[in-house]
């Protein structure tokens, strides 16, 4: 099986040994989004519609480097630092997932990197 590393500069360099995405077959495994500026590398401030707006706009970028949307993804993985903001994320994920939406699992996390309120990954089929 070959594996091909995927790679944007429209979101943020990898902060440790992993790649932004993995292309094997006709997957593709993007590792998770936190809301980071990819031109500074810094934590975007803001509340919690603030900073997934950051990490669907991160997303969009490696998904875009290979050739692909959110029309090809079929799960994601939700980390929250507070379930109570879930409402919140989740009026921004429906903003910004194809219909039907991909399946989804959602878990509050005692801790992100860099202590952000949210970060996702998936899964998409090329």
């Amino acid at each position: 099986m070959s594996r091909e590393v995927i790679s944007s500069a429209g979101a943020p360099k990898a902060i440790g040994p992993y790649s932004q995405a993995i292309k094997a077959g006709n997957l593709l495994f993007l590792s998770g989004q936190i809301p980071l500026d990819p031109a500074s590398g810094a934590v975007v401030e803001g509340d919690i519609t603030v900073q997934t707006e950051r990490v669907f706009a991160n997303i969009t970028a490696v998904l875009g480097a290979a050739a692909a949307s959110f029309a090809n993804v079929v799960g994601t993985t939700v980390f929250l630092a507070d379930t109570n903001e879930f409402a919140a994320m989740n009026a921004v994920y429906a903003r910004h997932v194809a219909d039907p939406p991909p399946a989804r699992s959602t878990v509050q996390v005692a801790r992100l990197p860099k202590d952000v309120r949210v970060e996702i990954d998936l899964i998409a089929v090329l």
